[in-house]
């Protein structure tokens, strides 16, 4: 044990130690007076919070909350790093997407701090034979590219073998990824990729390429399809241990096998969940190097990408905070390369300010932040750590699942992941409909007035197999039928907002009801009579105290002037004249699509 020195500096020396009892009683007496009828030991469970793949965040965490050793960064099980110096050299590299053939935005992004790039390749993104144009005046031996071919695997990654020769690239000399990932083909279109191939490409890679990997097991398909943080973890184990599989088979070690592996992964604005996917996929890969009887290949390296779930075609520029907050868990998580999306990538093709911004949003973390000083900037969290082991055994769970049911390949064609992810967004739905999970600028303050953002439309990406969805998805197609009634009449559907009694009864809930209306693409009027607000619904707006003594008499007078239906903001209750209820907590989407419907708004 080591002593320091007295330096007059205790900290809380002088308070007594509190044991965790003591903490759980005052808290359920705090609750006990909020109106919450819980025992001392329930307090904790009380103010937790459910997150999928049946995990709970609880409001406190000390030193008993023990989780495995996470060892050193750059040794096994590589939880804290895949690199015994982390990103602390230069940062994470800065690695931006283009599917378009545009040389000139592919060096505007390499002279601005963009330090390798992921370029989609083939039908609908940027053709094989204008590899070499695009690539243009890019120092190949200095930028690293990862491509992503699709069906044109082989020939786009012969073609930039070739550009490294026609270009004097030495072979040590050549990194990247040559992108193939025949299983993520398959999930993305339901269409089987000949693996021969692969192996191929992986065995000239592993004996003439040493910087250069062949695969990739890119997990954002199954996050894509709505799947959970676990899901995502074990639906990428299985298909990394399929290559393993694959690759050894075709003659190379497991530790050649294990060396042409890339990992990518979707980042998320919820920092801590990111935090710990990654840093509980570094520990089920050195798991599963450790079993396959190669625990020193086991450091994972990651490609992280912000999330396009999380994008939003409303308000994009909300984009930008989601983006920085998924980043900055990307970097403080330890992926070795990290795309950020642009704000308008939902809209379609970015335009040059969007990459701006998105390459910048590194920059800014790396160089101005400081992030990437500190190795495992969130290791030693009593949160975190515990957080970590805790995916680390969902996803092992969900991996062993898709194993039993015979591998990656098996699980994609028997429809056994389709539907799993199904369950997950279906739940995730029913919490964004009732804005449990709320979406800034979509569900939650949304701006009717707002000018569109419009982008060049993006080829369509592939399709047939796993769905993709988005979490705007549902009070997008509302808002689309708000937007076609108004280019057809030249006025959104409105709804009054009546408001009973003073400012102090009412504000509440007409800014409660304001908002929820609005997400639909419906109007609110607030000020004026009912008769001038061109609306044909009405929304009574105040207090419990006041909803007893003018309710009533309110929605009566309001049918007297031809209100065709009266809601209540407010929890359901019985007074007559009132037709519905909008409430915290409510089905959002079900009520809005209900007032489009009567509105006559298709």
């Amino acid at each position: 044990m080591t002593v320091l020195p007295d330096d007059g500096l205790e900290l809380a020396g002088e308070f007594p130690d509190v044991p965790h009892e003591q903490w759980q009683r005052l808290v359920a007496g705090v609750l006990r007076k909020a109106g919450k009828d819980v025992e001392d030991s329930a307090a904790e469970e009380a103010l937790s919070t459910a997150l999928e793949d049946g995990l709970r965040t609880r409001p406190l965490y000390s030193a008993l909350d023990a989780a495995p050793d996470p060892g050193l960064p750059g040794f096994a099980p590589f939880v804290r790093a895949g690199r015994p110096e982390g990103n602390t050299v230069g940062g994470w590299d800065v690695r931006q997407r283009h599917t378009a053939a545009d040389g000139a935005a592919v060096l505007a992004d390499l002279e601005n701090g963009v330090g390798s790039l992921w370029l989609g390749v083939g039908e609908g993104a940027i053709p094989v034979a204008s590899l070499g144009r695009v690539l243009d005046g890019v120092y190949l031996d200095l930028a690293p590219v990862v491509l992503d071919a699709g069906t044109e695997l082989e020939p786009a990654a012969r073609e930039l073998l070739r550009l490294y020769e026609e270009r004097g690239v030495a072979r040590e000399a050549a990194r990247g990824n040559l992108g193939a990932d025949p299983l993520g083909h398959e999930a993305r279109t339901g269409q089987r990729q000949d693996a021969a191939p692969v192996a191929a490409l992986a065995r000239q890679c592993a004996e003439e390429y040493p910087g250069l990997r062949a695969l990739t097991v890119d997990a954002l398909p199954y996050h894509e399809a709505g799947g959970s943080a676990a899901q995502e973890l074990g639906a990428s184990l299985a298909t990394g241990v399929a290559y393993l599989r694959l690759l050894t088979e075709a003659g190379l070690s497991v530790e050649q096998a294990c060396g042409q592996l890339e990992f990518r992964y979707a980042a998320t604005a919820d920092q801590f969940l990111t935090i710990a996917k990654l840093r509980a996929a570094r520990r089920l890969w050195a798991r599963v190097a450790e079993v396959c009887g190669a625990p020193g290949a086991g450091a994972q390296l990651q490609h992280a990408v912000t999330s396009p779930v999380m994008m939003t075609r409303r308000d994009p520029w909300v984009n930008m905070l989601r983006a920085t907050i998924a980043t900055l868990a990307a970097g403080a998580g330890g992926a070795e390369s990290v795309t950020v999306l642009p704000f308008d990538d939902a809209l379609g093709l970015p335009d040059a300010f969007a990459r701006r911004i998105a390459r910048n949003t590194s920059t800014i973390l790396i160089e101005e932040s400081h992030l990437a000083r500190v190795i495992d900037p969130a290791g030693g969290s009593w949160y975190v750590e515990r957080l970590t082991d805790e995916l680390a055994h969902a996803g092992w769970e969900f991996f062993q699942e898709i194993e039993r049911a015979g591998g990656q390949a098996a699980a994609l064609r028997s429809g056994l992941l389709r539907d799993r992810l199904a369950e997950t967004w279906t739940a995730r739905s029913a919490k964004l409909a009732k804005r449990r999970e709320p979406i800034t600028g979509v569900s939650e303050f949304p701006h009717l007035g707002e000018k569109p953002v419009v982008r060049e439309p993006a080829p369509e990406p592939p399709s047939g197999g796993l769905p993709r969805v988005r979490r705007d998805e549902a009070y997008e197609a509302l808002r689309a039928r708000s937007d076609a009634h108004l280019a057809a009449t030249g006025a959104r559907p409105r709804i009054f907002l009546a408001a009973l009694g003073p400012a102090a009864a009412h504000t509440a809930r007409l800014t409660f009801a304001a908002n929820l209306f609005q997400a639909g693409g419906i109007e609110p009027v607030t000020g004026g009579t009912f008769e001038d607000s061109g609306a044909g619904e009405v929304c009574l707006c105040s207090s419990d105290a006041l909803y007893e003594e003018r309710a009533e008499s309110a929605a009566a007078e309001l049918r007297a002037a031809s209100a065709s239906h009266v809601s209540l903001a407010g929890r359901p209750g019985q007074y007559a004249g009132v037709d519905s209820y909008v409430f915290a907590g409510c089905d959002a989407v079900a009520v809005l699509s209900a007032t489009l419907d009567r509105m006559g708004v298709s």
